[in-house]
């Protein structure tokens, strides 16, 4: 089959096509030919050599698809040759055919491509495995969503507006801020122009929000705790300002706060089939209905994979990178 592979760490430019061994089945998993393959940023980080596939996955890029299964190992009884799903992979999505755990996979909702339904796992899962199940965001609430016009972003916005809850958003031009509040934001601040605490201070009139979920990391965190409410949550998903920060550890105890955050990839086959099922009963309802729909940035030839992840790099996009196989 072919795939994307790299020799070194580095640029773009180190991807190279090449062809492999198909892989082969084991207990529990699905064999899915892979139609559309969702671009992230852990593969750019995989890719430069900071974010090694874990110990058993495959070592080529790439975490969702969508696609059609075409063999199933002998004990998978919830899926039929020829069902089309979308898939949270370990690794090797960028690739003619993956592999992953049968539980992983999800029906692609009604009236959606290939290519939409490929945008849907890795955000999903990470939104939902972090601002619901770890931060319990709930109707009635408020949540502030940085980098709110990213893959990961746009999902969370979409999600928290569907679920009921007030959402905040930053992001790093007025454009993109105008793309947050279109996806449902009520705020949206451009954090290269101002600091975020006081307008989001105002808009919750002093209170802050219930919960704070984080890509940034870095110099946000003291600033991410000044707008958490009394006990308030945060949690943090990714590290894009840096992955250490000089904590404000008073201020942490004094509001009474609660801090988590998680990975996805190396969470265990169960951890992510909990969340898969979560997503199955409450997100694809709402996905169906239209009530949420993850936007399409571009849609990429898998040919283009090197100028697919320039793009990404170039910081220009709103919402989802997509790469189109068939």
């Amino acid at each position: 089959m072919k795939h994307v592979s790299f020799n070194k760490p580095g640029r773009a430019e180190v991807m190279y096509f090449t062809d492999s061994q198909l892989p082969v089945l084991t207990q529990g998993q699905v064999l899915i030919k892979v139609h559309a393959a969702g671009v992230n940023g852990p593969d750019i980080k995989q890719r430069e050599g900071a974010y090694p596939a874990p110990k058993g996955a495959s070592a080529i890029l790439g975490l969702e698809v969508a696609g059609e299964i075409i063999e199933l190992a002998d004990d998978v009884t919830q899926w039929k040759v020829g069902d089309k799903v979308c898939a949270l992979v370990p690794g090797g999505g960028y690739a003619e055919q993956v592999i992953t755990d049968a539980s992983h996979c999800l029906p692609i909702p009604k009236n959606y491509t290939y290519e939409q339904a490929a945008a849907l796992p890795e955000t999903c899962f990470t939104v939902w495995g972090n601002m619901v199940v770890r931060a319990e965001l709930a109707a009635g609430e408020s949540v502030l969503i940085h980098g709110g016009s990213g893959g990961i972003g746009t999902t969370a916005i979409q999600m928290a507006s569907a679920l009921g809850a007030t959402v905040f958003a930053t992001s790093g031009s007025d454009d993109k801020c105008q793309y947050c509040l279109e996806q449902g934001a009520t705020v949206a601040v451009n954090y290269h122009q101002q600091d975020f605490v006081e307008p989001i201070l105002e808009a919750t009139n002093g209170t802050g929000v219930d919960v704070v979920f984080d890509i940034a990391g870095g110099d946000f965190v003291n600033r991410n705790l000044k707008v958490v409410a009394m006990d308030g949550r945060m949690v943090s998903v990714a590290m894009q300002r840096g992955m250490k920060a000089e904590v404000d550890i008073f201020r942490l105890m004094a509001k009474r706060i609660r801090w988590t955050g998680s990975t996805l990839r190396p969470q265990s086959i169960e951890a992510k089939a909990e969340i898969a099922q979560g997503l199955k009963q409450h997100v694809w309802p709402m996905l169906e209905s239209g009530k949420m729909h993850i936007n399409l940035d571009k849609v990429f030839a898998f040919d283009d994979v090197i100028v697919a992840h320039q793009y990404m790099e170039s910081g220009q996009h709103q919402g989802k990178i997509i790469l189109k196989l068939i």
